[in-house]
């Protein structure tokens, strides 16, 4: 049984920062992209998608290049992955993964079709498949805090919308929490800030105890060790009590918003605020350890583009 290679692929890349040069470099050709997909997807050598059993041999398929003994089904490394059943190279998938994982601010549709060739669909569904990496934002463990809390709002300036739609589409509200201590970011898109939503969000993600700073907003009165700046007076910092950490992040997902998407719909608000978070909390990996991350997400998610076009609106609903 032929055994898949545990190496990383990355060689002399394992620096802190990735230069496009280097990114050639590391992938001058379809079978080093594919081989370093297949070391981090498969870390601990190759196994089925279908059964997870690591019975599989090389086989004799144009597109599936494995074979699996046990469930007798041929497979690749896009198999169970945001990859399955697309037509792109893998090495236009390591470029386009370098491309999210550099962009603070992200990357329009427009960039990698113009750069790496694609028509316009392709090139618009591209980026959505890679912010399936993003999905489950964290783990189970509760922030430990303090935590800065705010919630801010997103959607198009009413004074760039036609005439005719000015105050018909209401902006939608979303709702950030900050670690001070390690900086890890969480943010979710809400139908409403009432108590209940918002509290509730706090409460499930921030431990019991933490403590908490908020702005003056009535919905978070009923949290507890909780502190408060009153902006509707002016005041923004009282010694240790403000919410400046958690205002930098809207600060940056508003630059992206406006500067890079110009517009985005309220059913793919989510994706976005997923991808904006999740770069910020890998911000201190190096480019190729960012990249890692990314690719170890897609596993066992997919993203139709029967589901893209009807996903919910709101609260990361697929």
């Amino acid at each position: 049984m032929d055994k898949q290679s545990n190496s990383s692929g990355s060689g002399r890349f394992g620096g802190k920062d990735l230069s496009l040069e280097e990114l050639f470099e590391m992938f001058p050709d379809e079978k080093t992209a594919m081989e370093w997909f297949e070391s981090n997807i498969w870390p601990d050598g190759r196994a089925c998608p279908h059964c997870g059993h690591d019975r599989t041999c090389v086989a004799k398929h144009p597109d599936m290049p494995y074979y699996c003994s046990p469930c007798k089904r041929y497979f690749s490394v896009k198999t169970g992955t945001v990859m399955e059943r697309s037509k792109i190279s893998y090495r236009k998938w390591a470029i386009a993964t370098y491309l999210v994982a550099t962009h603070p601010k992200g990357i329009s549709s427009v960039q990698p079709g113009r750069d790496l060739g694609m028509g316009q669909n392709t090139a618009s569904y591209l980026p959505h498949r890679l912010r399936k990496a993003w999905d489950t934002l964290t783990g189970p463990d509760q922030l430990s805090g303090p935590a800065w809390v705010d919630e801010a709002y997103f959607g198009g300036r009413e004074k760039n919308k036609h005439a005719d739609k000015r105050g018909k589409r209401k902006k939608v509200a979303v709702v950030g929490i900050k670690d001070r201590e390690t900086g890890e970011v969480r943010a979710v898109p809400v139908p409403e800030t009432t108590a209940a939503r918002l509290v509730g969000y706090i409460e499930s993600n921030v431990a019991k105890g933490a403590k908490i700073y908020t702005d003056e907003h009535k919905s978070y009165s009923g949290l507890e060790n909780h502190e408060t700046v009153n902006h509707g007076d002016g005041e923004y910092v009282r010694g240790e009590v403000h919410i400046n950490g958690m205002e930098s992040v809207w600060a940056l997902i508003r630059r992206g918003y406006n500067g890079t998407y110009h517009h985005i719909e309220d059913k793919h608000l989510h994706r976005y605020i997923n991808e904006f978070t999740g770069r910020l909390n890998m911000r201190a990996l190096s480019t190729v350890d960012k990249m890692r991350k990314m690719v170890r997400g897609w596993v066992g998610k997919r993203l139709t583009y029967k589901r893209l076009v009807a996903g919910s609106a709101l609260c990361g609903q697929p």
